[in-house]
């Protein structure tokens, strides 16, 4: 494996940002609760661990903790709640209210060394705060390493054990020299080998399929997307025919999905690819129902329903289903490993699965990122214009359809969305785009076209930047694109009247609308 990295979730939405991190400086890193056991930790030989942020105070009842003797096993840092946990198992004094930080601060570095090797002693610097307590004492034997303005310790470390801690958040692109801090902690404290590449995690996973599959038939949830699409050509690579993979129309695609993931598996890579055409199926059960998580749900069931009916036609009798689940989607649905992580949202690939699924799970890309997806597809010499397209969500456009999904909600916002990616491709800014989408609203306005007065549909649109879709910016476009666009949806789609852009970025919104 090489040198590894074990994260201890404590309950931060930003948790996975350092896996992310920590994966980006070539080193492997795996998230667990905070409440594994100290045997657990030892058995799995860390190189060092990190001590995630979290939402609770260290003196709560319940609160996440860790065996004192673990900061003993391997270098350990603390981020945020991290810190405060250290100080508080090590007899510092941690107090609530009265110097909370939130957002952008400056902090002074006290030493130029251990942590902080490459700032200069007495440097300030900016970094991303989010923490209510503090530690106002730092723990016996222990000495700070930085402060903020307010004179709020910001980083403290052991005297003479590699024992280091942050008070903000180092994996956060807000903090200026955040990979660098992890790199000092990684490198110059944990001495690991930076021998984590997509090659690597290509040849851990396919000797890791072959021996959990044995002669057994799989099957593959095809969506056509980036992450279905990568998987399959994983799973393909380590088990050949034994993989059968399903497209299911289900009537929530994009204009012309079907016919292109047919070109692109089967011709392309050579995959066995039976289509089945369900969009009767899915709109029916969707008939009637407006709120997303129910949407999300029905979906995923049938999704399941048509995957089991599909293997017994085909004479396989699948005993694994395989999934582009991700990273991202794991941490909004669920939390990603049994930590105390907030769930945000159903993906009906994670949360939305029936109870009596009759497979077992193969999700070999449920521990990355997009961006690392995107690498795994270029190693396994997957086309740059399927590894690079835009992620879609598994419940396609029944989430883009606010409110009821109906055959004429469909229509039109295939054909806006076409027009809207066509432009976009059209101006060249497809690639400075992380995702791009049109959304129908439920909603009329009031218009005039040709001297008449109409009320008809609303059209929004959503584009943003983003590296691993954790966080997201909305895209700035030319306004002269934006009104090509508009006026192209308005003539040539029936029945809309009005284009809006949506201009929220994530947090506070979601990329997705539902």
């Amino acid at each position: 494996m090489g040198s590894r990295i074990l994260i201890l979730d404590c309950g931060s939405q930003f948790t996975q940002l350092i896996a992310r991190r920590v994966r980006e400086a070539h080193v492997f890193s795996e998230i667990h609760p905070a409440s594994v056991s100290l045997e657990w930790v030892r058995a799995w030989k860390p190189d060092g661990i990190i001590l995630s942020g979290g939402p609770s105070s260290v003196t709560d009842e319940g609160a996440p903790t860790v065996d004192r003797a673990l900061l003993d096993v391997a270098p350990v840092l603390g981020v945020c709640y991290g810190m405060q946990l250290i100080a508080h198992l090590e007899g510092g004094q941690v107090l609530g209210g009265g110097r909370r930080e939130y957002g952008r601060a400056e902090i002074s570095v006290a030493e130029n060394s251990g942590m902080f090797a490459g700032f200069a002693s007495g440097e300030r610097t900016t970094v991303w705060m989010s923490h209510g307590d503090h530690v106002e004492t730092v723990p016996p034997d222990y000495v700070a390493t930085a402060h903020t303005g307010h004179n709020v310790v910001a980083g403290f470390r052991h005297a003479t054990k590699p024992i280091h801690a942050l008070q903000f958040h180092s994996e956060v692109a807000h903090t200026t020299r955040g990979a660098e801090l992890i790199q000092n902690f990684l490198f110059g404290v944990c001495h690991c080998s930076p021998d984590w590449t997509a090659g690597h995690f290509i040849d851990l996973e396919v000797a890791r399929i072959r021996a959990l599959v044995g002669d057994k038939q799989v099957i593959c949830g095809l969506s056509g997307g980036v992450d279905s699409s990568v998987a399959a050509a994983l799973v393909h690579k380590a088990i050949g025919d034994q993989l059968t993979c399903v497209f299911v129309d289900t009537g929530l695609l994009r204009l012309h999905e079907r016919e292109q993931v047919e070109r692109t598996m089967g011709e392309h890579l050579g995959i066995r690819l039976i289509t089945v055409r369900a969009e009767e199926r899915f709109l029916t059960a969707l008939a009637g129902i407006g709120e997303p998580e129910r949407k999300r749900k029905i979906i995923g069931e049938h999704f399941i329903r048509v995957f089991e009916a599909a293997s017994a036609d085909a004479g396989k009798n699948a005993a694994f289903l395989v999934q582009g689940t991700l990273y991202p989607d794991v941490i909004e649905s669920v939390s990603a490993t049994g930590g105390p992580s907030q769930t945000i949202k159903t993906h009906h690939n994670v949360g939305g699965l029936p109870n009596d699924i009759k497979f077992a799970l193969i999700e070999p890309l449920r521990e990355l990122f997009k961006d690392e997806v995107r690498n795994v597809g270029r190693e396994l010499g997957l086309p740059e214009e399927m590894v690079g397209r835009h992620p879609f969500p598994g419940p396609g456009l029944a989430i883009r359809v606010l409110g009821e999904v109906t055959p004429y909600a469909l229509d039109m916002l295939r054909r806006a969305d076409a027009i809207y990616l066509e432009e976009i491709r059209a101006a060249g800014l497809y690639k400075d785009i992380w995702q791009a989408f049109a959304v129908f609203l439920p909603v009329r306005s009031v218009g005039v076209m040709g001297d008449f007065r109409t009320y008809e549909h609303v059209v929004a649109l959503r584009a943003v930047t983003s590296t691993d879709g954790m966080t997201a910016d909305w895209f700035a476009f030319p306004p002269d694109v934006l009104g090509r666009i508009s006026n192209r949806i308005i003539n040539e789609v029936a029945g809309v009247n009005r284009v809006v852009y949506d201009v929220s970025s994530k947090p506070p919104a979601t990329i997705e609308w539902e």
